[in-house]
């Protein structure tokens, strides 16, 4: 379990991985880029924060 901030992330509980908030995929706590401080969501890439924060992407 993570508490994620503005600029970094903080491990509450410790763990491997955390699962992206719209895909379900795994991410390593290593290859963790992308979050929402006020949904404190993880996103495994760009396209998935994207949808997390109601954006919509180039694709659509």
């Amino acid at each position: 379990m993570l508490d994620y901030d503005d600029a970094e992330f903080h491990v509450v509980k410790p763990g491997a991985y955390v699962v992206c908030a719209v895909t379900g995929a795994r991410i390593s706590l290593k290859a963790l880029r992308y979050w929402n401080v006020d949904k404190q969501e993880p996103y495994a890439d760009a396209a998935a924060a994207m949808k997390g924060f109601g954006l919509k992407g180039h694709a659509e």
